[in-house]
């Protein structure tokens, strides 16, 4: 552990959002706990000041007694509120990538390697969880966090803190990992046809329309254009179906931002969102090409995620 200057250990800060960001486990020692009075520790002081005053006033003996062990209680539970936390040891988890508006859900894991239990741990983010640790044992806590916009989103400061033994104490650690997660653009609301794929095997580019044979009818799905539909068998109440040809069979399909009619960029990317969605749920291979990238046709979860984060870093 790097030893900090005597500036860095007064920096304000440093009480509220903990030390450099790190990938490595935190040991809570005395370096990372603060310890302050809380509302109801307080009121015990005050109690104390008064039992002192009125011992004072009546030169009363019981009531010095009185004060004074009240005084030591409070002076001692300082150190209990201390080994509450002191020894715990932090690792951060792993996060799953989360689309723009949903809540990133970062993993937390505490170890208890000592010989007594840790009662009344709360850990916080933007929710809180309580945990009880016994004697080396190990927990692990979901913390989540709101997200607004795609990107890379940083877990920020997460705050360990007891109140044990009596409540009199609020100890705390702020401690910040490097952890982060990737957000992806938010999907389109609504659905919209896919694009017509350009057939680059034609000298040129040429869209490929897809009409030579009829290959038969299956049942619709998202981005089948409307054209295609069966509105006979839709009349006669059979069910919802599309006409395939025989030029789409195996046909790739490209997504270009070009294609999109989003009037601003993210409006665009929310476009080109959607529709790798209902590609990769549709089973069709698809190309994905961007200003500045271009990632060949694919399917499957591994070629879904390079699509979505080339979306959100875009």
């Amino acid at each position: 552990m790097t030893p900090l200057t005597l500036k860095e250990r007064f920096q304000l800060s440093r009480f509220f959002s903990g030390e450099k960001p790190t990938d490595e486990p935190v040991r809570l020692n005395h370096r990372r706990i603060f310890i302050l009075p809380s509302q109801r520790g307080l009121g015990f002081v005050v109690l104390i000041a008064l039992l002192l005053l009125i011992a004072f006033v009546y030169n009363n003996n019981l009531t010095y007694l009185l004060a004074f062990l009240l005084a030591s209680i409070f002076f001692i539970t300082i150190l209990h509120s201390f080994k509450a936390l002191s020894g715990l040891i932090l690792h951060a988890g792993q996060c799953k990538p989360v689309f723009a508006g949903e809540s990133a859900v970062f993993e937390i894991h505490l170890d208890n390697p000592g010989t007594s239990p840790k009662e009344n741990i709360t850990l916080a983010l933007f929710n809180t969880v309580d945990l009880v640790l016994p004697p080396r044992s190990k927990v692990s806590a979901r913390l989540f966090s709101p997200t607004r916009h795609r990107g890379w989103h940083q877990c920020g400061t997460v705050t360990v803190g007891s109140r044990f033994p009596l409540g009199l104490f609020r100890a705390w650690s702020p401690v910040r990992f490097a952890l982060k997660t990737i957000v992806y653009p938010k999907p389109l609301a609504h659905e919209t046809p896919f694009p017509l794929s350009v057939d680059s095997s034609l000298p040129d580019g040429s869209v490929k329309q897809g009409v030579d044979d009829f290959y038969g009818l299956q049942a619709y799905q998202k981005g089948d254009s409307i054209k295609h539909i069966h509105w006979k068998a839709y009349a006669k109440g059979q069910g919802l179906y599309s006409r395939q040809y025989s030029g789409e069979q195996g046909s790739e399909l490209w997504l270009s931002y070009e294609a999109t009619g989003g009037h601003d960029p993210e409006e665009k990317l929310s476009q080109l969102c959607r529709w790798i969605l209902d590609a990769e749920k549709a089973g069709r291979h698809y190309g994905l090409s961007v200003p500045g990238l271009k990632i060949e046709p694919g399917i499957g979860q591994a070629h879904r995620s390079k699509c979505l984060e080339a979306l959100a870093l875009f």
